[in-house]
C-alpha cells in the first residue's frame, strides 16, 4: 500500500511517499478500513520531530484523523461489517485500568492514539480497534468525516462537558484559524452562544465573521481582555478557549466574568505562562484541561452533529502524496478550518 511515512524524526523533508507493507490483522476485535481521506492536527508534526516524548519504531506512518471504507475485520467483531463507512475515534487505552474500565480511555497511561502509538492515517490502509470505527454522520464526505473526530471531540469535552456551556453565554476563542478554535465557534453558535474571536490575521477575522463570530479583535492591535470587558459592560465572558498559553494566559483569566470556566487543550505559545492566581480564587474561576474525549461522549457528538447539521470547515484538499506541503501550510499557520489529504483508491 502507498504511505507517507517517517524513517528519522526531523523537518518536512523527512517525510516520504512510498511503498509500505500491507497490513494485516493482529486480532480478533481488529478492523482494516481503507482510507478516503485524513486530516492533519498538530500532534502530526510534533511526532514527525519527536516532540512527544514518545519513542516509536520508525519507519513510522502518521496520522490521527482518518474516514474510509471497512474491508476486513476480525471474528469477533459485531460492530462493523465490510463495506461500511466509517470514521475513525483515535484513541485506545488498556482496557484494565481505572481510567479505562469506567470509560475514560482518554485518561490512560498506556494511551494509544493513530499515527503516534499506532500507526497512522496518512496511508491507503489503517487497522484498529473495530470499536473505534463509527457510522459517519449522514451530510458528511469522507473528506468531512475525516476532518471532525479529534478537534470536535475534544471541542466537545471542554465546551459541553467541562465548562457546560449554555445558550445566551459569552464565550471568547483566541487563535482564530486552527481546528481546534473553528470546531469550538461552530459548536459554541450552535448552541446558541455569543462569541468573540481573536487573530492577528484581519482576514481570518473576517471569515470568522462569515461564520457566524459576532466579534473579531485582532490581538496585534489591541489587548483583547480589555475590548472584551468593553464589549461586555465591563462584565467579561463565561468562558475562553485558551489553546494559546504564553502571554496570553493571564489576559484570558483577564477576559473572564465572575465564576468564568477557562478550558484548554494545547499551549502552543509557551506552556508555563504566568498565572494571576488571586483572580483565580477571588472570581471564582475555573480552569479545564483536555485532551480528546469519551467513546460515549464521541456518541453524543455524533447525534448533535446529526440533528444540527453541522459540518467541518475545510481549509484545503491536498493528495497524500503532498502531505509535505499541507503539513507546511499548518505548520505557518495559514489555514483557516482543517487541511485533509485525499487518498487515492
Amino acid at each position: 500500500m502507498k504511505a507517507v511515512r517517517i524513517h528519522d524524526h526531523g523537518g518536512i523533508d523527512t517525510l516520504r511517499y512510498e511503498e509500505a507493507e500491507q497490513l494485516k490483522l493482529t486480532s480478533p476485535t481488529e478492523a482494516i478500513v481503507q482510507l478516503k481521506a485524513a486530516a492533519l492536527n498538530h500532534i502530526d508534526i510534533w511526532v514527525r520531530r519527536g516532540l512527544t516524548g514518545i519513542e516509536i519504531p520508525l519507519p513510522h506512518i502518521l496520522g490521527a484523523d482518518g474516514a474510509g471504507i471497512v474491508v476486513e475485520v476480525g471474528k469477533e467483531v459485531r460492530n462493523v461489517k465490510n463495506g461500511d463507512a466509517v470514521c475513525l475515534l483515535p484513541l485506545s487505552g488498556c482496557g484494565r485500568c481505572e481510567f479505562c474500565i469506567t470509560d475514560r480511555d482518554f485518561m490512560c497511561v498506556h494511551l494509544r492514539v493513530l499515527g503516534e502509538r499506532m500507526k497512522g492515517t496518512y496511508a491507503e490502509y489503517v487497522a484498529l480497534p473495530s470499536q473505534n470505527c463509527f457510522p459517519i454522520p449522514p451530510q458528511l464526505s469522507f473528506e468531512e468525516a475525516a476532518a471532525f473526530p479529534l478537534v470536535f471531540l475534544t471541542v466537545w469535552r471542554m465546551l459541553i462537558t467541562n465548562a457546560e456551556l449554555k445558550p445566551g453565554e459569552h464565550v471568547l476563542i483566541l487563535g482564530i484559524g486552527g481546528g481546534v478554535a473553528t470546531a469550538s465557534l461552530q459548536v459554541a453558535k450552535q448552541i446558541g452562544a455569543h462569541v468573540f474571536v481573536t487573530s492577528s490575521s484581519d482576514e481570518k477575522l473576517e471569515m470568522a465573521k462569515n461564520w457566524g463570530a459576532d466579534h473579531g479583535i485582532n490581538y496585534r492591535r489591541s489587548d483583547f481582555a480589555k475590548e472584551v470587558r468593553a464589549l461586555t459592560g465591563k462584565r467579561g465572558v463565561d468562558v475562553v478557549v485558551d489553546c494559546v498559553g504564553g502571554d496570553s494566559w493571564v489576559k484570558s483569566l483577564a477576559a473572564l466574568a465572575k465564576g468564568g470556566r477557562l478550558v484548554t487543550c494545547g499551549a502552543t505559545a509557551g506552556a508555563n505562562p504566568q498565572t494571576d492566581i488571586q483572580r483565580i480564587f477571588w472570581n471564582h474561576l475555573k480552569v479545564f484541561g483536555s485532551t480528546m474525549g469519551s467513546r460515549e461522549e464521541f456518541r453524543q457528538l455524533l447525534s448533535f452533529m446529526g440533528i444540527s447539521r453541522i459540518r467541518p470547515i475545510i481549509d484545503q484538499l491536498f493528495p497524500l502524496k503532498e502531505a509535505a506541503g499541507a503539513q507546511r501550510r499548518l505548520e505557518e499557520g495559514k489555514q483557516f478550518g482543517k487541511i485533509v489529504l485525499q487518498i487515492a483508491d
